[in-house]
């Protein structure tokens, strides 16, 4: 199986040798990101199936939101993602950051908000803050083992992502 993330990166300032900083996605001031990209990041998350297994995708939420985003498979009858709705400028104050609207659990960090131990995924369950995320992007994974955001397609599908479609 490969996995993976896509993200969108805004205000960045590459030098001739692709060094630099981003407001949000930043990935260690590199052009070519050798890892995930710093919060706030839309990220689009996949794991490729093999064999009988299916794909898995979708818009995770839980690092924040920096871009509007969609993401799904072409040509194919199954759901595509879309995350359209403009979240910065509608995040509650005490998540905004520069560029865009971070999570509740990486402003707080809090067992709460990040579905840690001694939370399971059983009792684990949205926040205020989450549905806030829910509530303008509902195909959007909003909290730590939420199932009804992860969609699935069949392996070998062809995937688009569109950054502020």
């Amino acid at each position: 199986m490969v996995s993976g993330w896509i993200w969108g990166r805004i205000g960045c300032k590459f030098d001739a040798s692709g060094r630099g900083p981003c407001i949000t996605g930043n990935c260690g001031g590199v052009l070519s990101c050798a890892a995930g990209g710093k919060p706030p990041a839309t990220l689009a998350e996949y794991t490729l199936g093999k064999g009988g297994s299916p794909d898995f995708y979708d818009i995770p939420l839980v690092d924040g939101f920096n871009v509007p985003m969609s993401f799904g498979p072409i040509g194919s009858s199954c759901h595509a993602i879309i995350c359209t709705a403009d979240i910065n400028a509608k995040c509650p104050s005490e998540l905004k950051v520069d560029g865009g609207c971070v999570s509740a659990c990486i402003k707080f960090g809090t067992t709460q908000y990040c579905c840690m131990p001694p939370l399971t995924p059983s009792t684990c369950g949205p926040t205020d803050y989450s549905r806030f995320f829910k509530g303008h992007c509902p195909d959007a994974y909003s909290y730590a083992y939420e199932k009804s955001s992860t969609f699935t397609c069949h392996v070998r599908s062809d995937y688009q992502v569109t950054f502020c479609p």
